[in-house]
């Protein structure tokens, strides 16, 4: 039958179209993400940044970020497709207007010292490789007393979220939020290991951990023996966990730290979920499908879901520790995460 049959010209006005000429494209043998492997220069990146934080004054932008767009997601912009990530600066003396918004969000502080980030009325302070909490719907601001430029990694779910198109968003009616609980109550509450306080219940879906201090995490990798095997494919990798679950710290968003011993070569592998690295130190490369990704400290890299890859750890001396963030648990939420061995390539 020809595409000049009447009764296909007459689909369209009616809603409707013919599954068996779209049957392949709906239905792939595997998944295809339109998002492809790609590392983002630190070096190359942070001195845009300084230049736009002095031209540029928070006024003008509300939040001076350089978000961190992947080649095949330009439109709209999103670093893998249901994650974003950007580079926020704040200057010594400034503050950010208080928000919020559906999207689940987290920072990663990269460099400085002497800021905060209010959510919900709780001081949370930020310091080099901190993982500071802002789950969905929390008012947050930023102030920074410190006497050197702040910048973090910042992270989203908004690709997701306005896929499913759930997004709100809302300003509030002051540049700041009044401080109504003790600095950092999160993280003084909460983060000693299993032991939880039973004066308090479970609040939501997310963590109550406001900031998994670098600290912290830095003694638990530390704390791993040597002897330990650890992950063929991630080394020693911990995740960050919600107290009250034990699962990922916000329903859309797992969080994990690995620590990649001299001269790890990992095995290849590949799942469902799509991933953001960030590189808290040393250097060595990714290949992901083929494509080899070199990195450094503070680099960004992008691995998409259902792609091949492997770490390699390019000094023989030193660690090199990544952090991450993917979509992992709404893939395991939905019956949707497949995870299997696979050869990246050369």
């Amino acid at each position: 039958m020809t595409t000049d049959d009447p009764a296909y010209q007459a689909l369209p006005a009616l809603g409707a179209a013919p599954l068996w000429r779209f049957y392949g494209n709906l239905f792939p043998a595997e998944p295809r993400s339109r998002a492809v492997p790609y590392r983002w220069s630190w070096r190359q990146l942070r001195p845009h940044l300084l230049h736009f934080s002095e031209t540029l004054s928070l006024d003008e932008a509300e939040r001076r970020v350089l978000m961190l767009v992947n080649p095949g997601l330009t439109d709209p912009p999103a670093t893998v497709n249901t994650l974003y990530a950007g580079l926020q600066i704040i200057l010594p003396g400034e503050t950010a207007q208080a928000h919020r918004h559906t999207s689940n969000a987290f920072r990663f502080v990269l460099e400085g010292s002497g800021a905060w980030t209010t959510v919900n009325g709780e001081r949370v302070f930020m310091a080099p490789g901190d993982l500071l909490l802002t789950p969905g719907w929390q008012w947050h601001d930023h102030t920074h007393e410190g006497d050197a430029p702040m910048i973090w990694l910042d992270a989203l779910d908004y690709p997701l979220v306005n896929a499913l198109e759930a997004g709100f968003y809302e300003k509030y009616d002051q540049r700041l939020q009044p401080v109504t609980r003790a600095d950092d109550a999160g993280s003084r509450q909460f983060l000693h290991g299993r032991l939880n306080p039973v004066w308090l219940a479970q609040d939501g879906p997310s963590s109550p951990v406001t900031r998994y201090t670098w600290q912290e995490t830095e003694r638990s990798l530390a704390s791993i023996a040597d002897t330990a095997h650890g992950s063929d494919v991630d080394g020693i990798v911990l995740e960050y966990t919600n107290p009250w679950t034990g699962g990922p710290v916000m329903p859309t968003l797992g969080c994990r730290i690995q620590r990649l011993r001299p001269g790890f070569r990992g095995t290849g592998r590949r799942h469902t979920a799509s991933t953001v690295f960030n590189v808290v130190r040393g250097e060595g490369a990714t290949i992901v499908d083929g494509v080899r990704l070199d990195w450094s400290e503070h680099d960004t890299f992008a691995v998409p879901g259902w792609a091949s890859y492997r770490h390699l750890n390019g000094s023989s001396s030193q660690d090199a520790v990544l952090f991450s963030y993917s979509d992992e648990p709404v893939m395991r939420s939905l019956g949707l995460y497949r995870a299997e061995s696979a050869d990246p390539g050369a």
